[in-house]
């Protein structure tokens, strides 16, 4: 828990303003992040021009003049998840753009086990999530969190304010009706 409590402290720090915090922060949290975004795009094609690293560093870039008051690592990593998540799809839409439908984004959705293998294109899966957010939004943010954020059931937990069992209802929940959603499969 060290570590959690020395990326708290400075976040604290960095919102109060203290510059040095933020350079101190980064090395702390860039590894986590770097996670995350490589799982991100381990499915996209070869030819893909964004890579972890920029991800990450673009991510953290727009967090730097963010007006946000940091809670906690856990509120940091879902900040940036959402920033990641954001970008990734900015970056899909403008490739979509320049070829009209040529090699989209491909993000391997392991972190939701939808089934073995599954894939589906950041856009598509965008419009989902948009999707499960107006349908209910609290179940939109758990599973944002844990696919994007990485976080544990207990630091989603934390994050919306439900305990550990509540998020697994929530995502078992979510994960099936992403899994309807996402293979065209209707109940009706």
């Amino acid at each position: 828990m060290q570590k959690t409590s020395d990326v708290t402290r400075l976040l604290l720090d960095w919102r109060a303003g203290q510059k040095n915090a933020l350079n101190d922060l980064l090395p702390k949290v860039q590894d986590n992040l770097r996670q995350l975004a490589a799982g991100y795009m381990r499915g996209e094609n070869s030819g893909h021009t964004l890579q972890p690293t920029a991800l990450v560093n673009e991510a953290f870039l727009r967090l730097v003049d963010v007006d946000i008051t940091w809670q906690n690592r856990a509120h940091f990593i879902a900040i940036a998840a959402n920033t990641m998540r954001r970008i990734l799809v900015d970056h899909a839409r403008a490739k979509r753009r320049e070829k009209r439908g040529g090699d989209d984004i491909q993000v391997t959705l392991h972190e939701t086990r939808l089934g073995e293998g599954d894939q589906a294109d950041i856009l598509e899966l965008e419009d989902v999530l948009t999707k499960l957010e107006a349908f209910d939004q609290r179940k939109s943010q758990v599973i944002e969190l844990s696919f994007y954020g990485g976080l544990t059931y207990d630091e989603i937990g934390e994050v919306v304010g439900i305990s550990a069992a509540t998020v697994d209802r929530e995502l078992r929940f979510a994960k099936a009706w992403l899994y309807r959603e996402l293979n065209g499969e209707d109940n009706g």
